[in-house]
C-alpha cells in the first residue's frame, strides 16, 4: 500500500498554497477562513496603513490622558478589584509589566499551536481596530512574532472566559516582552522567548500605559477555537452524509425517504441539504437498485438511525450556521476594556464571553448527537438480526474472526466521552477577583471540550466509513454488482491504505488511516471529485 497518502497530498497542497498568501489585518473584519489559514497554514499577516494610522491617532489620546491628574482605568489605575488605586507616572511601566507577569499564571498541558496562533491573530485584529490605545509598535511586534513562527507556550487552565482569556493571552504578551517560553515553527523543544526574538531580529516590547491590559483582555482564545471548530464541523457534516449514503447502500436500505418533496414538508435548510447529499452520493447504485424489490416486500422501513439521518445531520448543520453568525459578529468586534471611543476611555463589558461560550457548548451537544447516530448505524452492520444478510460483525469467518466487533466498542467509548463533554460549561460560573468579577462565561473551557468533541466525531465517522466500505465490498463481491459512483470513489480512496475484507488483521492502523482521510478533507474531496460539490 502507498505510504504517501491522498490525505497527506491534500495537506501538502494546502500548505504550498498558503505559503504564497498574506492576510491583511486592518479596520475590516477578518473571515473565519482567514483565521484557519493563519492558525493552521502558517499564512503571513500584514497590517494595513489605515489601521496603523488609526492606532497612532488613538494612542495620542491615551498619552494625553496619562498626563491628567484624574485617574483613568487601565491607564493610571490598578486592575480589577484594585482599580481604585491611582498609580503615579513613574510606576506605570512597572504596572503594565506586573500585570502581564502576574496574569501569566496558566497550568496543565500545553495548548495546541493552532489555537495559540488563532488567538494571537484575533488579538492583533482587535489592536488594529484603533480602540485599544496601544502604540503602533505593539501591533507591529505582534505581527512580526506571528510571521516568525514564534508560538508562546500556553497552558490548559487559567481562563474563565471573562475579562477575556486572561492567562492564555498573558502568556502570549509575556513572550512579546522577551520573557517566558516559546516554540519556533512547531519545534519539539521550547526555548526562551528572549532567544527566539533575538534570532528573529525582533526587539522585545517595553510596555507603556494601557498596553499590558490591551494585550490580555479579550475573547480571542475561545473565538479562535470556535473558528477552527466551525471549519472542521462543516466538513464533517459532509462526511456524515457520505457515510450515511454508504450505510444505506451497505444495509440494502432505501433512498426514497430522502426525496426532496418529503424534506420540504419540514423546511429546515440543513435537513434539505443533508438529504440531497445522501441522494447524490448513493445515486445510480446498481447494488441498491437490485435490493429494492426485496426491501419493499420484507423491510418496509429503515431504522431511525438511517431514515432520520437528514433530520439529525440537518440540525447539526443549522447549529453550525448559527455559530457562524456569532463568530462573524465577534470577528467584527473590538473586545477590550476599557476602550477608546470618541476620544474617551470607556469601561464596558464586551470582554464577557457568554455569546461565544453558548455556541461552543451548542456545537459540543450536536457533535455528540451526530456521533451517537453514526455509532448506531455502524452497530447495525454487525448484528445478523439487523444487517440484512451480512456475516456477523462483518467477519470473514465468524467465530474464528471477530471482524469489526471491537471497532464498534471504540466508537461506543468515544460517544460516551462526547456525551459527557456535551454538558455545558457556560452554565457554570465561579466568582473571581474579590467578587469584582462575579459572573464569568467559562467559554475557554467550552472551547477546550469542543475540540475533544470534534476529534471524537472525526473518529466515530471514520469507523462508520471503514465499516460501511467493508460491507459494500462484501455485497458487491457476493452479488457481482457495483456500488454507486460516489460510494465507489470513497471506497477506492480507502483501499489506497486499507485492503478489502479478508481474515482479521491489525485493525488500529486501518482506523487511523480512515480517520486521516476524514480529518484531512481527503474523503470529501474524493467524493466531490466524482459527484460534484456537496452542500
Amino acid at each position: 500500500m502507498t505510504q504517501h497518502t491522498a490525505a497527506q497530498q491534500s495537506q501538502d497542497q494546502q500548505s504550498a498554497a498558503h505559503e504564497k498568501e498574506t492576510i491583511t489585518v486592518g479596520l475590516g473584519a477578518l473571515r473565519i477562513d482567514d483565521v484557519v489559514k493563519v492558525a493552521r497554514g502558517g499564512v503571513a499577516v500584514e497590517i494595513s496603513q489605515e489601521a496603523l494610522d488609526r492606532i497612532a491617532a488613538t494612542r495620542k489620546r491615551i498619552d494625553d490622558l496619562a498626563n491628567e491628574p484624574t485617574p483613568v482605568y487601565g491607564v493610571s489605575t490598578g486592575f480589577g478589584a484594585l482599580a481604585r488605586r491611582h498609580i503615579p507616572a513613574e510606576m506605570r511601566a512597572q504596572l503594565q509589566r506586573s500585570l502581564v507577569r502576574s496574569h501569566a499564571a496558566g497550568s496543565g498541558p500545553e495548548v495546541e499551536r493552532e489555537v495559540i496562533r488563532a488567538l494571537m491573530l484575533l488579538r492583533l485584529s482587535t489592536l488594529c481596530t484603533g480602540h485599544t490605545g496601544v502604540r503602533p509598535v505593539v501591533a507591529e511586534t505582534y505581527a512580526a512574532v506571528l510571521n516568525a513562527g514564534i508560538t508562546p507556550v500556553v497552558y490548559e487552565y487559567g481562563s474563565l472566559g471573562c475579562s477575556g482569556d486572561l492567562a492564555p493571552l498573558s502568556h502570549c504578551a509575556l513572550a512579546l516582552l522577551g520573557e517566558g517560553e516559546v516554540r519556533v515553527n512547531g519545534a519539539d523543544q521550547p526555548q526562551s522567548a528572549a532567544t527566539a526574538l533575538a534570532d528573529a531580529g525582533i526587539t522585545p516590547l517595553e510596555l507603556e500605559e494601557k498596553e499590558g491590559l490591551a494585550l490580555i483582555n479579550g475573547t480571542d482564545g475561545m473565538l479562535g477555537m470556535l473558528c477552527l471548530a466551525i471549519a472542521d464541523l462543516q466538513d464533517l457534516a459532509k462526511v456524515a452524509d457520505i457515510s450515511t449514503a454508504m450505510t444505506v447502500e451497505g444495509l440494502h436500505g432505501t433512498l426514497s425517504v430522502f426525496d426532496d418533496k418529503l424534506q420540504k414538508l419540514r423546511p429546515h435548510p440543513g435537513q434539505a441539504s443533508s438529504a440531497r447529499n445522501i441522494r447524490t452520493v448513493a445515486a445510480n447504485s446498481p447494488l441498491l437498485e437490485a435490493a429494492q424489490e426485496d426491501f419493499k416486500k420484507t423491510q418496509v422501513q429503515d431504522a431511525y438511525s438511517v431514515r432520520c439521518s437528514p433530520q439529525v445531520t440537518g440540525g447539526f448543520r443549522d447549529t453550525i450556521a448559527h455559530a457562524i453568525t456569532v463568530a462573524e459578529r465577534e470577528l467584527a468586534a473590538a473586545v477590550d476594556n476599557p476602550v477608546v471611543i470618541d476620544g474617551e476611555v470607556r469601561s464596558n463589558g464586551n470582554f464577557h464571553g457568554a455569546p461565544v461560550a453558548y455556541v461552543l457548548d451548542f456545537l459540543a451537544i450536536v457533535a455528540a448527537d451526530l456521533a451517537s447516530i453514526s455509532e448506531r448505524r455502524t452497530d447495525r452492520f454487525l448484528d445478523t438480526a439487523r444487517n440484512r444478510g451480512l456475516p456477523a460483525f462483518l467477519a470473514d469467518d465468524p467465530g474464528v474472526d471477530s471482524g469489526h466487533m471491537i471497532a464498534q466498542y471504540t466508537q461506543a467509548g468515544i460517544v460516551s466521552e462526547l456525551k459527557r463533554a456535551a454538558n455545558p460549561a457556560s452554565a457554570d460560573s465561579i466568582p473571581s477577583s474579590a467578587m469584582q468579577e462575579d459572573h464569568v462565561s467559562m467559554g475557554w473551557s467550552a472551547g477546550r471540550k469542543l475540540r475533544t468533541a470534534v476529534d471524537g466525531l472525526q473518529r466515530v465517522l471514520a469507523i462508520e466509513y471503514l465499516t460501511a466500505a467493508r460491507a459494500i465490498t462484501m455485497r458487491c463481491r457476493d452479488a457481482a454488482a457495483e456500488s454507486a459512483p460516489g460510494t465507489k470513489a470513497a471506497i477506492a480512496l480507502l483501499r489506497e491504505g486499507v485492503e478489502g475484507p479478508t481474515t482479521d488483521r491489525y485493525l488500529a492502523p486501518e482506523i487511523a488511516y480512515a480517520h486521516q482521510l476524514v480529518a484531512s478533507g481527503a474523503l470529501v474531496a474524493s467524493v466531490e471529485g466524482v459527484v460534484g460539490t456537496l452542500d
